[in-house]
């Protein structure tokens, strides 16, 4: 009998189901299928194709989190061969982990949802994994358990379904989101807070655009002010005029080329106000809050000003610590439940030993433990213990703290 079905019958005989699933099952439309958060095309374009702090809070927490070295652990012991391990090395023949991964975080940042398909023979271990756009996949809800019965995924008119087991979550897709709270099974996108500030960047930038566009100075008026004749131009010499300037002064090539004016034609540059300049600042503004979003310092970020640590280094260590390892904890604690219907007896697991950004934190637990063993409160093989070093002849007496 199979993991997932000894499961499910010991689920169904000594635990009773939520109440409360069914009923969003019913709400959100029974068990029909139901598309994911249709929204993701306007936030991969807005977000992440046309805005470049988003762009790059995205691009640095994703590559960031593919920079770990992963492990396949039996116990305490790392396995170097077999079936999961080997996916681990090489997911499917175009990727490898890091390449992988990335996307898989990536579209978790974008989207709010992550999808990874196992591949492999039927009731059996997968043997490849592909990451699956968020967009293109319907989830179908279990009326009795309110959790996910199938996901499908449309393209171009073909679809493709998997089966879940609605008791234990096990299948061949694994579902990855962000928690929103209106929505158990549909995740919240991170650019969803932070699309105001994108949609007010992307208008800066685009302001910044004309204003280049326009010989990159302020506009002004022609004013035509003859000292005898009409006081206005005819409509045939007010079309001829538009059409000089539009093709001899106008964009970024005819930038700084002089004015030739006919008699009674006049031109007087208009000046930006306070109010004019202050677009620079709100772009900034608009940065800052992004990055809050993503959870990504400012000072990253390369924002004028923005000095809210005491170096870069201090910055980088923020963003690992607050943001970067925390989002790889959920990711590998996703990753182990799911595949523990094929694996039960592995766990993956992350080393960040490598990590240029946390040599600061080692600094400092190093300093903190040589004050401990110094004082007589820890011996040296317990400090070398706590680092990760094998221990030493000698270095189980404790110092004299007198």
């Amino acid at each position: 009998m199979r993991l997932s079905t000894r499961l499910a019958w010991w689920l169904l005989g000594e635990r009773k189901a939520s109440r409360t699933w069914p009923m969003l099952a019913a709400l959100s439309g029974g068990g029909g299928a139901r598309f994911m958060d249709r929204r993701f095309e306007s936030f991969a374009k807005e977000g992440y194709r046309k805005n470049v702090v988003a762009y790059r809070c995205t691009s640095m927490l994703a590559q960031s989190a593919a920079s770990v070295p992963w492990g396949v652990f039996r116990d305490s012991t790392e396995l170097d061969d077999g079936p999961l391990a080997n996916l681990v090395r090489r997911p499917n023949p175009w990727q490898g982990w890091a390449e992988f991964f990335e996307s898989f975080v990536a579209f978790y940042l974008i989207a709010g949802d992550s999808f990874i398909e196992a591949v492999g023979p039927d009731a059996g271990p997968p043997r490849e994994l592909y990451t699956l756009r968020p967009d293109r996949m319907k989830i179908e809800l279990n009326q009795a358990t309110g959790a996910p019965a199938a996901y499908l995924f449309e393209l171009g008119g073909r679809r493709r379904r998997w089966d879940m087991d609605p008791v234990t979550g096990a299948g061949p897709i694994l579902h990855w989101h962000t928690f929103n709270p209106r929505d158990p099974w549909n995740g919240q996108s991170p650019v969803d807070p932070a699309a105001f500030a994108i949609d007010q960047h992307n208008a800066a930038g685009a302001w910044n655009q004309a204003l280049l566009q326009n010989g990159a100075s302020p506009s002004g008026a022609l004013v035509y002010a003859p000292k005898d004749g009409p006081a206005e131009l005819t409509e045939a010499q007010l079309a001829r005029l538009k059409e000089q300037i539009e093709k001899e002064f106008s964009g970024p090539r005819n930038a700084g080329r002089p004015f030739l004016l006919e008699g009674g034609m006049d031109w007087r540059a208009m000046g930006l106000s306070p109010k004019d300049m202050d677009w620079i600042k709100a772009k900034d503004v608009s940065a800052r809050e992004i990055g809050l979003a993503y959870g990504v310092p400012a000072q990253l970020l390369g924002i004028p000003d923005a000095q809210t640590f005491a170096n870069y280094r201090e910055a980088r260590l923020s963003l690992w610590e607050d943001t970067v390892i925390p989002l790889i904890d959920r990711a590998r604690d996703r990753l182990n439940v799911w595949l523990a219907q094929w694996w039960p007896e592995l766990r993956l697991r992350y080393d960040l030993d490598g990590v240029p950004a946390l040599t600061l934190r080692r600094e400092r637990k190093a300093g903190g433990l040589e004050r401990l063993v110094g004082s007589g409160i820890l011996t040296v093989n317990e400090a070398r213990d706590e680092l990760g070093f094998e221990a030493v002849a000698g270095g189980d007496a404790r110092a004299d703290s007198t």
